[in-house]
């Protein structure tokens, strides 16, 4: 664990992205099986504790600390690790602790009678480094700069792999990936995995700069398609039951029967997930009713039927087609659709251009008519390439609403910015009254972070803990891709992805938006 402990140390105190590959290198390449193993599915998210979360964390420190103490001390730190390894009033145990792979034994079998006991033992026993590394690893919380894919950039640097031979295993491996070291290390073939039963890898798209990017395209070696406003899926069809993947790999089957038991055919498709009688796809917030549910009720299912607009086939069968051109893809998606009939897929349609200009007025006129997130720009000759490759694929989204909003609330942030007030939650008036409509923390340089912060502490009326009321004086331009309605905000409305466009230092807070303004933008069903 003193191992582990060190690496989180030193990766959350290295801002520099080689530094950090470099120590993980280092610590994959020099720490035993099965510790390693254990260690990267921390890093990347996939470990978690049944019964040991954040509220279990704080009854244990509760239970020696003064409640009123600690709450002051969470404040003003901004971690719950850091704040625990802290104010934690014994030390001095009798035991070194367990390795890592001991560890998440212990906290994955000790009962929740006993569990509490296990902790306190654990805290005391621990460094102070160790007990931030040790509710880090039950939280999963780790807030260190270290992204999945940076920890697989480190197993390909430690190895000498080519990153992509990662990726492509990868979701069909499990923790604590003994079959992945041991080809990492030399000892053993690549693991070999049935696709017919994995997710892989998606292949993203980087934002069209508009004047930097269209002087050097040329039209005629691209295609675009509509940007739906769905969620980006895998389908995976063969001849058992078929498998849907979410862009990060989750298995979302379950929410959606509906769909997998009434599709067929055998491959990989590439899509976007969408709800609609008919192929017609509802606005986002009707698929929203159906998204982070285990299961889907008959009466959502009902009102709300899920399909898929395909837009890319990844295998052909058995047949791995994705080093072939999009244009060569797209001959055998075509194929694929012609041979049968689907009544919960369908293809996506080919916008006709001939200029960028022309395909500009396409793009604003389905934003104007129909709602559309934008368009998708692919190069005809690009092979599907797992990640965001450059030059291959580009979303020219559509421009963003803007609102005047009011400042109402400010939390503090988390990692690096844990010592700023940097999540801002804003308001539209509704008659005499500011209700609540979303909730930012970016579109702001580090310089106006901190003159928002000092404004923050300046303009202070109430705290409740991390949360400060503040005056409701200062006005953000908020920009936003759209409104919904929403029963979580006093409001009625919520706006989807929604961040600081401009800081309105200038304009007074009863010129900002009505609640009115704000029901305009919310799509029609």
């Amino acid at each position: 664990m003193k191992r582990f402990a060190t690496l989180l140390e030193t990766l959350a105190l290295t801002p520099s992205r080689n530094r950090k590959i470099e120590a993980l290198a280092a610590y994959f390449r020099d720490t035993p099986d099965p510790d390693r193993g254990y260690a990267l599915a921390v890093l990347t998210g996939t470990l978690s504790f049944t019964h040991v979360k954040p509220a279990r964390l704080k009854e244990v420190v509760l239970a020696e600390v003064d409640p009123h103490l600690f709450a002051l001390s969470y404040d003003y730190v901004g971690d719950l690790g850091e704040t625990i390894a802290l104010i934690w009033p014994h030390k001095g145990g009798t035991r070194e602790l367990p390795s890592l792979s001991d560890l998440v034994e212990l906290l994955n079998t000790t009962s929740k009678s006993e569990l509490a006991l296990l902790i306190a033992e654990l805290l005391t026993s621990a460094q102070i480094n160790e007990r931030w590394a040790l509710v880090k690893l039950a939280t999963g919380g780790l807030r260190i700069g270290v992204s999945e894919r940076l920890a697989k950039t480190a197993l390909a640097e430690m190895s000498g792999t080519d990153l992509k031979d990662i990726e492509e295993i990868w979701h069909g491996i499990k923790m604590p990936y003994g079959n992945l070291f041991a080809w990492l290390d030399g000892t053993r073939p690549k693991p070999e995995i049935d696709h017919t039963a994995r997710f892989h890898p998606l292949m993203l798209s980087n934002p069209i700069d508009e004047e930097k990017d269209f002087s050097n395209l040329d039209p005629a070696d691209f295609v675009a398609e509509w940007k739906w406003d769905g969620i980006r899926v895998q389908l995976v069809l063969s001849d058992g039951p078929a498998s849907l993947f979410s862009r990060t790999g989750e298995d979302i089957a379950p929410a959606f029967p509906d769909l997998v038991e009434n599709v067929f055919g055998h491959g990989v498709l590439d899509g976007e997930l969408l709800v609609g009688n008919d192929l017609e796809p509802a606005p986002f917030n009707a698929l929203q009713q159906r998204l982070n549910r285990k299961s889907a009720t008959e009466k959502l299912i009902r009102e709300h039927p899920a399909f898929i607009r395909v837009y890319d086939m990844l295998f052909d069968g058995d047949e791995d087609i994705r080093a072939l051109p999009w244009i060569d893809r797209r001959a055998r998606l075509q194929d694929f659709f012609a041979g049968q009939t689907q009544t919960r897929l369908d293809l996506s349609q080919l916008l006709a251009f001939a200029d960028w200009e022309q395909l500009g007025a396409i793009r604003r006129q389905g934003a104007d008519e129909n709602g559309h997130e934008g368009v998708m720009i692919k190069l005809k000759s690009a092979p599907y390439v797992p990640g965001r490759p450059k030059g291959n694929w580009f979303k020219w989204k559509r421009d963003p609403n803007l609102v005047d909003a009011v400042l109402m609330y400010a939390q503090r942030g988390h990692g690096k910015r844990s010592s700023f007030y940097s999540d801002f939650t804003f308001g539209a008036w509704k008659g005499n009254e500011l209700v609540p409509i979303g909730k930012a923390y970016f579109g702001f340089t580090d310089a106006e972070l901190k003159e928002l912060d000092k404004w923050v502490r300046a303009h202070t009326i109430a705290s409740f803990g991390p949360v400060r009321e503040v005056e409701k004086t200062l006005v953000f331009e908020v920009a936003f891709d759209s409104a919904q309605a929403s029963t979580r905000y006093k409001s009625g409305v919520a706006l989807r992805f929604p961040r600081i466009n401009r800081i309105r230092w200038d304009k007074p807070a009863n010129q900002a938006a009505d609640v009115s303004e704000v029901e305009t933008l919310i799509p029609a069903t």
